[in-house]
């Protein structure tokens, strides 16, 4: 599994991106998501999914210059046609909107639909929280996950993000409402590696730990029947007020052919914040149970990596490096 400085892999990103029809500060924003989900140990939003933005370019599912057409339904309510723009562009769009109109208002909402994938959530929250402000953010998927009781994929992995400023660094919160996410799968499965028990059902609905199996298959909902009960809500909550497509019905996040309908929100705070780095600080103090080192707030592992790959380099799987290289072959990458 080679080691591949930051830099490297944010030139090649970046080429790869403009020559496919990306303006440079857009391919520069989408590189920088899928960096930073590599950075911080997250390599299922990470660049494993840049050939199928750049086929989803290629082929007119993804329009590499849009950025969303944002209409203000009510003061605080932003309605947002992505316009089959490039996911973090059309959300970072929509965020520059509602956070400016939540220093005003108090709190803003953005419901994006018509838009690719997204990304990594904390990769927003991050940006927010860290700029003063509260923000919970919500997307959705094709139906992954099985309900609680259930053998079929009927839900998307609904995933949130929660960030909070705290007078130090921010506090991010980023899990889906699966056990797991289907990307991260795919990387088991680039990696060769075993699923652990209990993560996902094959595609006759029987558990299974074959990576590829489980492509075909559904996850679980992570925390039993309160995870399923979760990511409903969580569904129903951004299809309604996006006007975006609901479990089965949805396309376009995994697959290089469909247009994307999923929906997006995101929910911003402007107000009055307490400064609660003293109260983590309590918790990261708290006696540790039996085999932990200690405490940790979550995000603080994320934190830590990303401050070791910047320094070392991130490590691929070797299957992924060798696409990244044809990738940059075939859109004509020359190299530093």
């Amino acid at each position: 599994m080679p080691q591949i400085e930051v830099k490297e892999l944010r030139r090649i990103a970046t080429s790869i991106l403009l020559d496919s029809g990306v303006p440079g500060p857009l391919a520069e924003l989408q590189a920088d998501l899928l960096l930073e989900a590599e950075l911080r140990g997250v390599p299922s939003h990470g660049l494993l999914r840049l050939r199928r933005i750049v086929e989803r370019i290629g082929n007119g599912c993804a329009n590499p210059t849009a950025t969303g057409q944002q209409v203000w339904r009510r003061e605080g309510y932003l309605e947002v046609d992505g316009e089959m723009g490039l996911g973090p562009v059309v959300a970072d769009a929509a965020l520059q909107a509602v956070c400016a109109r939540a220093r005003r208002t108090g709190i803003a909402v953005a419901a994006i639909r018509n838009s690719n994938h997204i990304g990594m959530l904390g990769f927003y929250a991050e940006r927010v929280a860290g700029a003063g402000q509260t923000i919970l953010a919500f997307s959705t998927s094709e139906a992954l996950v099985h309900p609680w009781g259930g053998r079929k994929a009927m839900l998307g992995t609904n995933p949130i993000a929660i960030g909070v400023p705290t007078g130090s660094d921010p506090f991010v919160m980023d899990t889906a409402t699966s056990i797991v996410s289907m990307g991260e799968v795919h990387d088991y499965a680039n990696r060769g590696a075993a699923l652990p028990p209990g993560w996902a059902l094959d595609g006759k609905g029987d558990p299974t730990t074959d990576a590829e199996a489980a492509k075909s298959g559904a996850l679980a909902p992570f925390g039993g029947a309160k995870g399923y009960a979760l990511g409903l809500a969580f569904g129903l909550l951004t299809s309604s007020l996006a006007g975006a497509a609901l479990g089965r019905d949805v396309r376009g996040t995994l697959d290089s052919e469909a247009v994307c309908n999923k929906g997006d929100l995101f929910i911003v705070i402007d107000g009055p914040t307490t400064a609660l780095d003293g109260y983590l600080e309590m918790l990261r103090q708290t006696e540790p149970a039996h085999g932990v080192d200690q405490v940790l707030i979550p995000g603080e592992r994320g934190r830590a990596c990303r401050a070791e790959r910047l320094r070392d380099g991130v490590p691929l799987a070797d299957s992924l490096w060798r696409d990244l290289q044809q990738l940059a072959g075939e859109t004509g990458y020359k190299g530093a």
